[in-house]
Formats: structure tokens, C-alpha cells, sequence
């Protein structure tokens, strides 16, 4: 099969051990992101398959009808509002799902709590500048930690969390509520409650329809003015412009965050960036060595199946 893989941002993809799976098809890696469609389809015309890496690629009803070739993507990760799963199965193209971990995107929000809150990226800054103490950051313990959304994600870094003395506060749908119950943490008695009463706030919610914007300008300017809001969710859970805002106006005191509406961000003049009390990081979330294996590995072993013809965790297998 002609396989193409878009998107290898850092030239990963054809160092890692299970690329070797791919070793009797034909495969092109693209490095650069593109999101012309009329160069997406130029690049993908003769594509027989495509691996995508998590969702740096919009797959659309106007890309698909350009693509007659085109028979299976298999997605690193699982499918998301990138792809257009009704679509793809109008065209008769196989989606294949991938497998996810939560270790990477927990551990990462916790790094990115820890800096926040000690400010140490200001203070390396400052170091470099050849400056000396120039902040005073805090600790993690016994501050409430307010997190949103208690699926494999919240629940891991509500562990992290209670092992280093500070309050769990859990907000999200009456069952992730009860389950962190459950699990003995607290359960806010409402949004505002959640937004008010938490010292960090971490978003851990799917995007979809009724998540998009959910986080309101107006929640964030009800956090307290020494607080800290993370997000390596998705940049799309909080309104437009709401972040930059709130941060401007004083509540909150601080961000962490790992993902943008438009990706990837070369403009170092982006607003974010801009704004001293914030930390960005290049949305590595899942971008880990191990990560990135178990990913691709069954990505490529779903592309390995199918052309086998025994296709694997096709969600939609009407196509067939």
C-alpha cells in the first residue's frame, strides 16, 4: 500500500522501533503541516492509506471528495472532531482507531501545575538574564486543586494531587462527581462554587458539541486573583479570547497551557505568549517516547490488517 503519514512536526516517526512494521508498503512522511486543502490533496492523491497523528489533520467532506484513491486512515489515538466520520463512510474510506494512554497528558499537567505554581520557568528566565531571585512562587500543598472532567486523565492527577497534600475539588457530570466521591475527594456543589473555591483548576473534558466554550470569561474572572488554570485539553473548551481576557483583567493570576485553536504556533508575537504570567508549552501532551510508540505501533498494525484483509477496530465497518 502507498501510506502516507502528515504532520511528523520533530521527524519522529521513522526513528521509533515499530516503524519497521511498515517495512513491505510504500511510505512518505510529510514533516511540514499544510492546511490548504487544495495542497492537502495534491500531497495525498495517490495515498492508499493515511496515518494520522492525533488530530493535526482536518479530514473533511471537501478533502475526501478530492481523494478517490484513499481506502483507510488509521488514526493514532482515538477519532475526534478532526474527522469527519460520516463522510469518510460516504466515501466508503475505512477509519481505523487507535489505543490512548493517560500517563503522558497526566504527567505533563502536573508539570505544568508545578511550574506554574513555583514559577520556575520565570525564574530560569531571569537566570539566564543574569538576574537572582527575582519571584517568590508557592507550593502545591494545601491548596485546593480544582479539576474538571474525572476520566483517566483527572483521576491520575487527583492522585498526584492528594500525594502531595493538597484538596481535590471535582466538577464535571453527576457521575464524575460521584465517582471522585467515591474515591474521597470533594465534589463542588456547583460550577460556581468550582470556579471560586479552587486555588488551580486543570481541564479534563472531551470537545465536542456541548464541551466547546464551555469555560466562560466570566467563570474565570470568578477564580481567585493568585489562581492558576491549566488546560492540556483543548484550547476550544474555553470561549474565544475569554483566556487572554480574564488574564489582563487579573483573575486569574496565572496559566499553564498546552493546546491552541490554531496549530502549530510559529508566531512569537502570539498573544499568549505575550503575556509574562503565562506558560505555553508546544502541546506535548502525548508527544513521549512511549507514547508515541504505543500509538503508532497499533496505527501500523491496524494499516498492516487491513491490507491483509483482515481489518482491525474499524469504527466504521459498513465501508467493508
Amino acid at each position: 500500500m502507498k501510506i502516507i503519514i502528515p504532520d511528523d512536526y520533530q521527524n519522529a516517526v521513522m526513528h521509533l522501533d515499530c516503524f519497521k512494521l511498515l517495512k513491505d508498503h510504500q511510505v512518505v512522511i510529510y514533516n511540514e503541516t499544510e492546511q490548504d486543502i487544495d495542497k492537502l490533496a495534491a500531497k495525498f492523491s495517490d495515498a492508499d492509506a493515511l496515518v494520522l497523528i492525533r488530530e493535526r489533520t482536518e479530514i473533511s467532506e471537501a478533502l475526501l471528495s478530492r481523494l478517490p484513491n484513499l481506502k483507510l486512515i488509521s488514526q493514532t489515538g482515538k477519532i475526534s472532531h478532526h474527522l469527519d466520520l460520516n463522510a469518510c463512510t460516504r466515501h466508503k474510506v475505512a477509519v481505523a482507531e487507535g489505543v490512548g494512554s493517560p500517563v503522558a497528558p497526566s504527567e505533563l499537567t502536573w508539570a505544568l501545575i508545578m511550574n506554574a505554581v513555583r514559577q520556575l520557568p520565570q525564574a530560569i528566565q531571569a537566570m539566564k538574564d543574569g538576574k537572582w531571585q527575582v519571584n517568590i512562587g508557592s507550593t502545591v500543598h494545601g491548596k485546593t486543586i480544582g479539576i474538571w472532567g474525572y476520566g483517566k486523565i483527572g483521576k491520575k492527577v487527583a492522585q498526584y494531587a492528594q500525594a502531595f497534600g493538597a484538596t481535590v475539588l471535582v466538577w464535571g457530570s453527576e457521575n464524575s462527581r460521584n465517582e471522585a466521591v467515591k474515591d474521597g475527594f470533594q465534589a463542588a456543589s456547583g460550577k460556581s462554587d468550582f470556579f471560586r473555591n479552587a486555588d488551580i483548576i486543570t481541564l479534563h473534558l472531551r470537545l465536542n458539541g456541548e464541551t466547546t466554550g464551555i469555560v466562560t470569561e466570566s467563570d474565570l474572572l470568578d477564580m481567585k486573583k493568585e489562581a492558576i488554570i491549566v488546560n492540556t485539553s483543548r484550547a476550544e473548551l474555553i470561549a474565544a479570547g475569554a483566556l487572554a481576557s480574564a488574564l489582563k483583567k487579573g483573575h486569574p493570576g496565572f496559566a499553564a497551557v498546552d493546546v491552541y485553536e490554531q496549530e502549530p504556533v510559529y508566531d512569537p508575537d502570539y498573544e499568549l505568549l505575550q503575556i509574562p504570567n503565562v506558560i505555553c508549552t508546544p502541546h506535548l501532551g502525548y508527544v513521549e517516547q512511549n507514547s508515541y510508540e504505543l500509538y503508532f505501533e497499533k496505527a501500523f498494525e491496524n494499516v498492516i490488517h487491513y491490507a491483509s484483509g483482515k481489518p482491525s477496530n474499524i469504527v466504521n465497518p459498513e465501508v467493508l
